[in-house]
């Protein structure tokens, strides 16, 4: 079964970086976001950032905090829920 969670993030992923040949179905959820995997730089985690942020009401405060959650869609996912009850 899918994950709820999982789809949506994959999803604003693709359309907040406005990822060109890129689907949600595309993006393997334990692959790392940054550096390899979908080779985010720290632009597209800063702009992922700030959408998060928004769309989830939460705040990821400190540099080491934004690379542990943005480490991959499954590190994501387990943030925000940690953080959204």
């Amino acid at each position: 079964m899918t994950d709820p969670l999982i789809t949506r993030l994959k999803h604003l992923i693709v359309d907040t970086l406005r990822l060109d040949g890129v689907t949600a179905a595309d993006i393997d959820e334990a692959a790392p976001l940054i550096g390899s995997g979908l080779a985010l730089d720290s632009i597209d985690a800063l702009e992922l950032v700030v959408k998060i942020e928004k769309e989830f009401g939460i705040k990821i405060g400190s540099s080491e905090e934004s690379r542990q959650a943005l480490a991959s869609v499954n590190s994501l996912a387990a943030f925000i829920r940690a953080r959204t009850g």
